[in-house]
């Protein structure tokens, strides 16, 4: 993340560790879905990766506290 700026817009993708496994991802996509101009969301679990795709400006410390509300830790 250290290459990431605070408010993006476009394509950020973010390593994960947490659950695994399709509820998990469901969790993910339905946490991160909810903040104001998200777009697309990307969930990998294989890869330990979720890209997220902003139309509007958002707050990465925004997508990192989705991700931990659905059990996820950011890298």
């Amino acid at each position: 993340m250290r290459g990431t700026p605070r408010i993006f817009v476009g394509t950020v993708t973010l390593r994960v560790d947490g659950p695994r496994g399709r509820l998990a991802a469901e969790a993910v996509r339905e946490e991160v879905a909810r903040l104001p101009g998200v777009r697309v969301l990307a969930v990998d679990a294989a890869a330990g990766t979720v890209s997220v795709t902003a139309h509007l400006p958002v707050d990465r410390g925004d997508v990192v506290a989705a991700l931990e509300r659905a059990g996820c830790r950011v890298r």
